[in-house]
């Protein structure tokens, strides 16, 4: 609680904050990559405190929201399939496919189940065995190394009926396709915390060494975040690029080695396609060939139609930094929490649910 405190001490802040104004001489746009931290930033009113100074923008850092309309496609028919029980974080039940989501399916009657772990499905499968029962795995490096887990014991156990339809994705690809995008104008990274402490400080240098990018690791409280503001603004206005990390609690040089391992050794990476940015060359994760047994893309056999866009929804914008929340029409009216149209608003990390939740879905644009 004494640590808690340190990172929350409102007097530290306004040092940090008086530092931030004295220093830069130009409105900055900087990119918050991880949607916890955009909600950090709205719950503790950091783009208030910071308005005309900064532009925050968030980025494709919720997987949720990055999931795009094919895979919930996929999703939903697999929810549809006889002797299948889908299990899934609360989060993407609500997300709309081309013409339906799973909350839907399964007030027709589909056998969707929330769960919080892989582990929890697992144990599903082992109380159902004459059931398939389906993970569908979403997540970024933080998650995948829970699912490798899961997997072995499957193996140790001989549950023969668990399947994992893997959606995850890796974040530092999606970051060079930003970067390789001339209509994104970013001129910092703030990078996600939790991410980093899987893959380590060193996986980020790339943007310094290849696109002169200015990036800090940081953590999620109020004092976390208003320091790697202040070291990025530091190092923009001084024309400097370094990847720096300002959560050494936390994250190392290396990551974490066993989670990388646990990932490498039942997962490849395969291009994906993230809504919004496309298909992003190495940014997916598939099962290896050895594990084939227990992917469902390759068990189940699914015909699909080409994915609809989501009709007025600008999901995709909003994760590209290109604008924000507040500047969607359909933002607090058409769409809310209630009735979400997009998968931003779905989800608790999404930029538009962030922005509706702790800022009254009004604001400036």
């Amino acid at each position: 609680m004494e640590l808690l405190q340190k990172y929350r001490d409102p007097e530290l802040g306004k040092q940090i904050l008086l530092r931030i104004k004295h220093q830069v001489g130009r409105p900055l746009r900087i990119m918050e990559v991880c949607g916890t931290h955009t909600v950090a930033i709205s719950r503790f009113g950091i783009r208030e405190l910071l308005h005309g100074i900064l532009d925050f923008r968030s980025g494709p850092g919720c997987p949720v929201c990055v999931t795009d309309s094919g895979e919930i496609d996929q999703m939903v028919e697999l929810a549809k399939l006889p002797n299948v029980i889908v299990v899934t974080f609360g989060d993407l039940m609500k997300v709309p496919g081309s013409y339906s989501s799973l909350s839907q399916e399964k007030t027709k009657g589909c056998d969707v189940r929330i769960v919080y772990s892989p582990l929890d499905g697992l144990k599903i499968a082992r109380d159902n065995p004459q059931k398939q029962v389906v993970f569908l795995g979403i997540g970024f490096e933080t998650t995948i190394p829970v699912f490798s887990l899961c997997l072995e014991e499957a193996m140790e156990k001989g549950i023969g009926n668990f399947s994992v339809l893997s959606a995850q994705k890796t974040v530092p690809p999606a970051l060079e396709a930003l970067l390789n995008d001339a209509a994104i104008n970013i001129d910092g990274f703030i990078l996600p915390g939790h991410v980093s402490a899987i893959l380590g400080r060193q996986c980020f240098e790339f943007l310094a060494s290849k696109y002169n990018m200015p990036a800090v690791i940081t953590g999620f409280e109020p004092v976390d975040i208003l320091a790697a503001v202040a070291l990025l603004c530091e190092m923009i206005c001084q024309g400097q690029a370094k990847v720096l990390n300002a959560y050494t609690r936390v994250v190392r040089e290396e990551g974490n080695p066993a989670a990388k391992s646990a990932i490498d050794k039942f997962f490849i990476p395969v291009p994906a396609v993230w809504r919004g940015l496309g298909l992003i060359p190495a940014s997916g994760m598939r099962l290896r060939e050895e594990y084939a047994m227990f992917d469902a893309g390759r068990i189940f056999e699914i015909n699909l139609s080409p994915a609809q866009l989501l009709p007025g929804c600008v999901c995709g914008e909003v994760l590209k930094g290109k604008i924000t929340p507040r500047e969607c029409q359909l933002f607090g009216n058409a769409c809310s929490p209630v009735h979400p149209v997009g998968p931003c608003m779905v989800s608790s990390e999404g930029a538009c649910m962030a922005y509706f939740q702790y800022e009254g879905g009004m604001g400036r644009v």
